[in-house]
């Protein structure tokens, strides 16, 4: 039976993070209490979740609940109102080259700038000189596949290929964390799981720490180690968090895939019919939760 764990990760025997060159350079990320508001208002309350260096963790809820929040605020971009938020042990207090944070809309790319440009930016800007540069972007543009693309601009890419350039523009930086806020959920339904192969097979290449957002029950089975689900908001907090037993690449017709799929749509069917019995809905429909 599927069971949620305590917000600590407990490798499986015989887990090792995943790694490059044979060693992870992910960072151990930790919330502890954590309050997030904006005035009087409170987005999510009490949050606490230790995450392992080198592990793939999806935060899962429904709508509105507040994990991009969760997510700016580990990349810096959102102070904490209360509590306390690490990575390596050092407080989060600003944005730092360590986070590298990848947005759901490939329109963060400079479109004026050809694909080895946009990559090679934050070398660029750390004052690397041009051949490391171009040396860097050539790197990681064959980690992602479209090293054959350098030469080309954004607008005359497809929607999963300019994920792809952000994804390989945010390792560029040689982050220890990334944060990845719903980066797939624009695109069709083939691509996207194209897509999440590819991130699968990239996360243990780089070897780092990823946190994942989606409101896919799916996606976070296909990607995740963990999966933390949110209550619903205003004032949400970790309501589980459960791990994926499964090997990679994940078959998502296990019968350990679906008894945890159900595990998960119980959980999101709950906050989303609280929600609604919340915003005055009587006797709301069942709900099982949101997925693929």
């Amino acid at each position: 039976m599927t069971k949620a764990t305590d917000t600590g990760h407990r490798p499986r025997p015989g887990e090792s993070p995943p790694a490059k060159n044979g060693t992870s350079h992910g960072a151990a990320v930790s919330l502890s209490g954590v309050d997030i508001g904006f005035g009087s208002f409170v987005a999510v309350r009490d949050i606490s979740l230790d995450i392992a260096a080198g592990e793939f963790l999806c935060l899962l809820g429904p709508s509105g609940c507040g994990k991009s929040t969760v997510l700016s605020s580990l990349a810096g971009f959102v102070p904490v109102r209360d509590g306390r938020l690490t990575v390596d042990h050092a407080p989060v207090t600003g944005p730092d080259p360590g986070r590298g944070m990848v947005f759901q809309s490939s329109e963060a790319l400079f479109d004026w700038m050809s694909v080895q440009q946009n990559v090679a930016f934050g070398p660029r800007m750390r004052g690397r000189s041009r051949a490391e540069q171009k040396k860097v972007a050539d790197e990681y543009l064959g980690l992602v596949g479209l090293r054959h693309c350098a030469d080309r601009f954004p607008g005359q890419l497809s929607g999963g290929m300019r994920q792809r350039v952000q994804i390989a523009r945010v390792l560029a930086n040689e982050p220890s964390v990334v944060l990845m806020d719903e980066p797939f959920g624009a695109l069709d339904a083939q691509t996207r799981q194209v897509m999440q192969e590819e991130m699968a097979r990239i996360w243990r290449a780089s070897g780092c720490t990823v946190v994942f957002v989606t409101h896919d029950i799916d996606e976070a089975i296909v990607l995740g180690d963990r999966i933390a689900v949110m209550t619903a908001g205003p004032a949400a907090t970790i309501k589980a968090v459960y791990p994926v037993d499964l090997p990679r690449p994940r078959d998502d017709t296990a019968p350990e895939a679906i008894e945890l799929r159900a595990a998960l749509r119980r959980d999101i069917g709950e906050e989303v019919r609280k929600a609604l019995r919340e915003q005055g809905v009587d006797d709301p429909a069942d709900v099982p939760g949101e997925g693929r």
